[in-house]
């Protein structure tokens, strides 16, 4: 199958070519079954509404842009498309690649009579093109088998189909598998011009992108809704997701530049306190029995788990002990801190008072799995428990430091914590972090809050 360049558009691949290469490329290899399919403001506007046409459409291997609408919407996000491959501009190299390569057409579609004329007009236009068969577009469902069976018998390697938008291309999409053409086309209207039952815009509205206007001029009870209702909601949804899609660019960049802060700081911090840390492991390994570091599952970004590590600042016992202490909690809320916990050891507390417990997080912080500033990672029981409001606090990477420290941390109920949070998330930035990140500083070395 031929691989186009493509633009995202709506969340859908949207071939960006010349005429020439849309048509070479989906006429090679023709013993590969292919889908094609215009998106124009009115297919934009039906695919939003209509989930058998969201549904067909997701089926389509090529998806074309048509019309200056989809230019537009490009355009408001800095993209364009190479060409306007709308169905009536490629109708005739269609048919004259289809006959340079031997290949038929079927006709399906439109009113009785108008397929038969526009194959006429398409011999005229391709000498040499093989017409393999016509039929209208008006049936009943138990019809469908015996066009599906005459499209078949008629030998085509090319079917055009005319029922509309989104008739069309669903008919398209829940037979396509019984088709044995190569590629099989939705095309709209595209049989009404040729057959000349329709006249086409002239030259000038064509060119200036508003052929809608002219089809508006020639059909205003019929065109009306379609084009001056349905025009201006295509063009106020392609703003307002051109508007997402740069407001996640610009998080994208902020999230990189995060990353970046927290290597820098990250790596410069392991190198300084390196001393610091091994002498800090082997004070714990000189004074308690068991492992330097304590691993600890803790809930991350989005809920997701990961493994926290921490200087070992209790007893090997401590995880048994704990729900036997949960009533002499200091604080307020779920998260669970006691003054004169029993389980710390005597050099636990003086690596708690300083915050040196935390160090081995700078490792979480390299790997990816913490921030050095962000709400503060917690405890699978906590987050169960959590009420629906509280979980908003996991919408960002757990840090190291965060609000919450720098204000005086086990002081800190559960609830001015959770506001915290959320306040951060919603203003983090470069500068805030590295204002809290100098605020730590101090709240280290005055030791409020921790214990």
């Amino acid at each position: 199958m031929a691989a186009f360049k493509t633009v995202s558009l709506f969340g859908l691949p949207i071939v960006s070519a010349s005429q020439r290469q849309a048509v070479a490329g989906m006429l090679s290899a023709p013993q590969e079954k292919r889908t094609a399919a215009f998106l124009n403001a009115h297919c934009m506007n039906t695919h939003k509404d209509d989930a058998s046409y969201r549904w067909a459409v997701s089926k389509a291997d090529y998806l074309l842009p048509d019309g200056s609408g989809m230019k537009l919407a490009a355009k408001l996000q800095n993209k364009s498309f190479e060409a306007n491959l709308n169905g009536t501009d490629l109708f005739v190299p269609l048919c004259r690649e289809a006959a340079r390569l031997g290949r038929s057409i079927f006709f399906f579609g439109s009113q009785d009579g108008v397929a038969n004329a526009a194959a006429n007009r398409a011999s005229e236009l391709a000498p040499g093109l093989k017409i393999a068969g016509t039929r209208h577009g008006f049936f009943a469902k138990d019809d469908e088998a015996g066009i599906i069976d005459a499209i078949n018998r008629s030998g085509a390697d090319i079917v055009l189909v005319a029922l509309g938008v989104p008739l069309q291309d669903v008919w398209i999409a829940r037979n396509r598998h019984k088709l044995d053409a190569g590629l099989v086309m939705g095309v709209g209207a595209q049989f009404d011009f040729f057959s000349g039952r329709v006249a086409r815009a002239p030259v000038i509205f064509r060119k200036a992108g508003c052929e809608w206007v002219w089809r508006l001029m020639m059909e205003p009870r019929r065109m009306a809704k379609r084009y001056l209702v349905g025009n201006f909601r295509f063009v106020f949804n392609a703003w307002r997701e051109a508007r997402a899609v740069r407001a996640g660019a610009t998080a994208t960049t902020a999230v990189r530049g995060k990353r970046l802060l927290d290597i820098a700081v990250a790596s410069s911090a392991l190198i300084m306190l390196s001393p610091l840390m091994a002498s800090t492991a082997l004070a714990v390994a000189a004074t308690s029995r068991g492992p330097v570091f304590f691993r600890q599952t803790r809930v991350g970004e989005n809920g997701k788990p990961f493994t926290m590590l921490k200087f070992r600042s209790m007893y090997r016992d401590a995880e048994a002990r704990r729900a036997a202490l949960l009533e002499t909690s200091d604080r307020e809320g779920i998260c669970f801190k006691s003054r004169t916990d029993p389980r710390i050891t005597p050099v636990g507390r003086i690596m708690r008072k300083l915050s040196i417990d935390e160090l081995p997080q700078i490792i979480n912080v390299l790997k990816g799995d913490m921030s050095i500033v962000g709400p503060r990672p917690a405890l699978p029981q906590e987050v169960a428990a959590y009420a629906p409001e509280a979980m908003s606090r996991l919408a960002a990477k757990p840090g190291i430091t965060g609000l919450w420290q720098v204000s005086g941390r086990a002081e800190i109920g559960f609830e001015r914590m959770l506001q915290m949070d959320n306040a951060y998330i919603r203003s983090r930035s470069i500068v805030l972090d590295l204002t809290i990140i100098a605020l730590t500083v101090r709240a280290v070395f005055s030791g409020r809050g921790a214990y």
